[in-house]
């Protein structure tokens, strides 16, 4: 079993920074995937990022240039930079981790962005 605990949510405004991170704990395999997902009130969860073990990145093009993504393979934690916040990117964001052909995901942490 994974658990997945995401922290770093909260209130900026727009223009603002904020970082999430996302600890993932229990039997954890190398090779595995992991990433940020959002999800706006209304709206389907899309994908944010993904960053492979061996730090290979997928970007969504509406956070590109604004949103970096990294990983600490040895703490099993996945960090998301985000900078540059619009209203839009309001949401809550969850974090995910794929291994093994199975996927888990976190409870989510809420980003609010104010105009």
């Amino acid at each position: 079993q994974v658990q997945l605990v995401e922290s770093g949510g909260g209130l900026v405004q727009a223009g603002g920074s904020l970082r999430l991170s996302c600890a993932a704990s229990g039997r954890i395999f190398s090779g595995n995937i992991m990433g940020w997902y959002r999800q706006a009130p209304g709206k389907q969860r899309e994908l944010v990022a993904t960053i492979t073990s061996g730090a290979g990145t997928n970007y969504a093009d509406s956070v590109k240039g604004r949103f970096t993504i990294s990983r600490d393979n040895a703490k099993n934690t996945v960090y998301l930079q985000m900078n540059s916040l619009k209203p839009e990117d309001t949401a809550v964001y969850y974090c995910n981790l794929v291994q093994v052909l199975r996927t888990y995901w976190g409870k989510g942490t809420l980003v609010t962005v104010s105009s």
